[in-house]
């Protein structure tokens, strides 16, 4: 596993079920609401800082899933993209990498074909069964509650980047 994580220069993630715990929460004006973990969140700017570049590839499209993308300064963020592999085409052409220097996250039947293709495929410990089968690692944590946290700080170590992206905090 560790070999797989050396070669890692982008980390994709879906949202649903992933960055988010899979609520969806609409208010009576329709206004929509997702649970984001600030642990992961802190954990991608962690591997950001390490010069990993993070994407979002969703399914569906939110104004919510923008506003945090923004937030932690995800610049690639694909939204609405039901063919994630079309999409994953499209971000190698764009960024010039390889299969094997891309992770990537998702939890159900439409990560698939992502998750089959990369150098290192991940899953939260609530993805379904048959997705969990095509996996390299799976966290010990559901999506939405640290699950992401764990690919980071894997990747962090495996480069030998984790001493120096958390040796502030040990001051």
């Amino acid at each position: 596993m560790n070999d797989r994580l050396k070669k890692i220069r982008l980390l994709l993630l879906d949202v649903d079920g992933v960055m988010t715990d899979g609520r969806i929460i609409f208010d009576s004006n329709g206004v929509e609401s997702k649970f984001f973990n600030v642990k992961d969140g802190h954990g991608i700017k962690m591997v950001q800082r390490a010069g990993i570049e993070v994407g979002i590839v969703s399914g569906r499209s939110s104004q919510v899933v923008a506003n945090r993308a923004l937030e932690l300064g995800i610049a690639l963020v694909y939204q609405g993209s039901l063919d994630k592999l079309s999409v994953y085409h499209e971000i190698l052409e764009k960024t010039g990498y390889a299969d094997e220097e891309i992770a990537y996250m998702g939890d159900d039947i439409i990560d698939l074909p992502l998750l089959r293709r990369v150098g290192f495929a991940a899953a939260p410990a609530d993805a379904l069964d048959y997705v969990i089968q095509h996996v390299h690692f799976v966290a010990a944590n559901r999506g939405g509650w640290g699950a992401v946290r764990e690919v980071c700080d894997l990747i962090l170590k495996a480069r030998g980047a984790w001493e120096e992206i958390t040796a502030r905090y040990y001051r």
